[in-house]
């Protein structure tokens, strides 16, 4: 029995290890060819900055680039605070209410995004709206909405109803209770679906397609319209692992050490 599971977890230890040799292996290809001095991406000819100076240099890939950060951010924003105001008012609806709104909340979730970016295009020319910057943003803002209701409701439903009463009956008036009672109980929750409606936005292709105007294009809609390859795309691809390796230390590092702080502050207290 014992060699059994041994082998097991051995088998196991490989699995994983195959596993993330199929993720990463990938993203560390594409980061060390964007410093390989050629185009090739079969022969490593020698270390290169010459892609990061053509990416910066290139003023299309520059505003696919901005375009991307600015849809995002703005997407990212807005969604979250609808998305949560969405959230805690479905808590405090009748079950039938939650649940039939749920549902739909769950279509553009499940739904192909094909089936989301022309429903949306349709929207708008039947109501006569040109596609812009403006129909883009707002594309975005309707399919991350559902996202950020699904990052927070879990939460939501740990919490207990008796301390925004007990806030309320303390003198708390109902904005202070929702910022000062339940927001921070559900703050990770919040920033768990902002961060998956920005990825969501930045990494979004076939809606921004159908809902964008014209000479607007963000960084998935110009690799795609490329006419051949471009290897600042490697540079650019491995600029985006960098900034999203530092948020993602710094998401874990700052409140270890934030929770470190007040434990030691707790610790001096007790000792005074």
């Amino acid at each position: 029995m014992k060699k059994k599971q041994s082998l097991f977890e051995h088998f196991q230890k490989w699995y994983l290890l195959l596993i993330v040799l199929f993720i990463y292996l990938p993203i560390t290809y594409v980061v060390l060819f964007s410093f390989n001095e050629t185009k090739s991406l079969t022969t490593f000819s020698g270390f290169s900055l010459r892609w990061y100076e053509n990416m910066f240099n290139d003023s299309t890939m520059l505003e696919a680039i901005y375009y991307t950060v600015l849809v995002a951010v703005i997407a990212t924003v807005v969604s979250t605070i609808v998305g949560t105001i969405a959230a805690i008012g479905l808590s405090k609806s009748k079950r039938i209410i939650k649940a039939i709104v749920l549902e739909v909340n769950n279509l553009p979730v499940m739904n192909p995004d094909i089936v989301t970016a022309i429903g949306l295009m349709l929207l708008f020319i039947s109501l006569k709206v040109k596609l812009s910057l403006v129909t883009l943003i707002l594309a975005h803002i309707s399919f991350c909405i559902p996202y950020v209701i699904l990052s927070i409701m879990p939460k939501l439903r740990q919490l207990d109803d008796n301390v925004a009463e007990a806030a309320l009956d303390l003198g708390a008036t109902p904005w202070q209770a929702l910022t000062k009672v339940i927001i921070p109980q559900i703050y990770p929750a919040i920033i768990s679906g902002a961060l998956i409606a920005f990825s969501m936005s930045f990494d979004d292709f076939v809606i921004s397609f159908f809902t964008a105007g014209v000479g607007i294009n963000n960084i998935s809609m110009y690799v795609y319209s490329m006419k051949r390859y471009n290897p600042s795309v490697n540079a650019l691809s491995t600029l985006i692992v960098v900034v999203v390796t530092i948020i993602l230390i710094l998401a874990n590092i700052v409140p270890y050490l934030r929770d470190r702080r007040v434990k030691k502050g707790n610790e001096n207290e007790e000792i005074i």
